[in-house]
């Protein structure tokens, strides 16, 4: 199963670079220039190979081959980069996960079912979980503290949610 590891934004200078939304803890190793990524979400296109990676402040940019301007560049923007883990010889700690691992999961606060899991944010601070409950978005600090327990088998993610999280989603 292919993982996303960057949202490719837009177009950076005139020599076909965009800026991308890194979703992975190791951006140098895995946009390293000669990396082959999966692409997802650009039609005609399944596959690009990095030509060229620099960091620009904080943000990354990458050049791919055969990107040669900024309109070649345009035409991926929106798409993600995708890595196979499992081929890539990769194996998530016992306490990491995959947003698809999570996805579609039951939240479940004090033995009752509150929610499902919709899928995961990265974050500088802490992940977050990205749940429905109460039919509203929910963000909740994936900290050990809040999420106690995930089992993936029983399909569940166990939480002590702080008072008044939830209130937070109404504005």
């Amino acid at each position: 199963m292919q993982v996303s590891v960057a949202r490719i934004g837009k177009p950076h200078g005139i020599r076909g670079e965009v800026t991308v939304q890194v979703l992975t803890d190791a951006p140098d190793e895995r946009f390293a220039p000669g990396s082959e990524l999966g692409l997802e979400g650009i039609p005609g296109r399944s596959s690009v190979v990095v030509d060229s990676a620099r960091w620009n402040k904080s943000i990354l940019v990458l050049g791919f081959e055969g990107v040669m301007d900024r309109n070649a560049a345009e035409t991926l923007r929106g798409g993600r980069l995708l890595v196979d883990p499992e081929a890539e010889g990769e194996a998530a700690d016992e306490d990491e996960y995959y947003e698809h691992e999570l996805r579609g999961l039951a939240v479940v606060e004090n033995g009752a079912e509150i929610g499902r899991v919709e899928g995961l944010r990265t974050g500088a601070a802490q992940d977050l979980l990205v749940a429905t409950i109460n039919e509203r978005e929910v963000l909740i600090p994936f900290v050990s503290q809040i999420v106690t327990e995930v089992d993936t088998a029983g399909g569940r993610v166990v939480v002590q949610l702080p008072a008044g999280l939830v209130d937070l989603a109404d504005g």
